[in-house]
């Protein structure tokens, strides 16, 4: 009774096949053996239901989460746009290179736009900011923003007890939705967007197909859920959409402020099946 009882406990404790994950991180994933051809289609795919030859999603190293005192590390896929160092990654509105101020590994708003000389389209941004002393109300607090590509922008501001139009707010996609709650830090204290973004797309007359979409995160908190802009951001204007390229750059916005940047990256975005 005893052998089989020992013998039954392996059993149970060895795994029965090998896995993708099994594998070390930076290594092809081993192919898994287990799965099943007999049972149905998954619709829209030529993959049965547990599918033992759907190929394994791509192994990507999780990055690390920042503190007050430091920034996190990226994933392995991103493109570290500002990590600190240079402003290599960016230029002028005119192609020249960008002239933000970079002080303790933080970006300054400066004089003028800047934009990645990397253009996007579907997207996962991670963009920390700070912002300054209190100083005016409304919109003259720590505003700034960060547009996808070059059109549509989610709204920084410094919104911690400081009311403003609803759709100016932080986390608002500005002048048309407002975010689902108001989870501004106090000025001083590091905040983070974390933004998928998908463009519009045209038919080839140059008629809208499908809008422009935005899920963002702000300190954790979800405050746009898979929201469509109404057009490329204006000011006291309403979005209208007109036919565009199917990628563009990421810009942050100068508003005569001081707000500070820091560990920005971005994931380009692969098509589901």
């Amino acid at each position: 009774m005893k052998i089989q009882s020992i013998a039954l406990l392996l059993i149970v404790l060895l795994p029965a096949t090998v896995r993708a994950e099994d594998s070390s991180p930076g290594t092809p994933p081993m192919k898994n053996t287990d799965g099943f051809t007999n049972t149905p289609i998954v619709p829209g795919t030529t993959w049965h239901v547990h599918d033992p030859n759907r190929p394994q999603p791509e192994i990507v190293t999780p990055g690390s989460f920042s503190t007050q005192d430091s920034p996190g590390k990226p994933p392995s896929d991103a493109v570290v746009l500002f990590n600190g160092g240079d402003l290599s990654a960016w230029r002028d509105a005119k192609g020249a290179p960008a002239h933000w101020k970079i002080e303790n590994g933080e970006l300054i708003e400066s004089k003028g736009d800047i934009f990645t000389k990397q253009e996007f389209g579907d997207v996962q941004l991670h963009v920390e900011f700070q912002c300054p002393p209190p100083k005016g109300h409304s919109q003259e607090r720590g505003n700034s923003g960060v547009f996808l590509m070059g059109k549509y922008e989610v709204q920084v501001l410094d919104s911690y007890q400081n009311p403003t139009y609803a759709d100016g707010t932080l986390g608002a996609m500005y002048g048309q939705h407002p975010p689902l709650a108001n989870v501004a830090r106090p000025p001083g204290q590091w905040q983070v967007y974390d933004i998928v973004f998908h463009p519009p797309h045209f038919d080839e007359n140059g008629k809208l197909k499908s809008p422009a979409i935005a899920t963002v995160f702000l300190n954790g908190v979800l405050v746009q859920d898979h929201q469509t802009f109404d057009g490329p951001t204006g000011w006291k204007i309403l979005g209208h959409y007109s036919p565009q390229p199917p990628t563009g750059p990421i810009s942050l916005q100068d508003h005569n402020n001081v707000t500070r940047f820091r560990n920005i990256w971005a994931r380009q975005l692969k098509a589901a099946e």
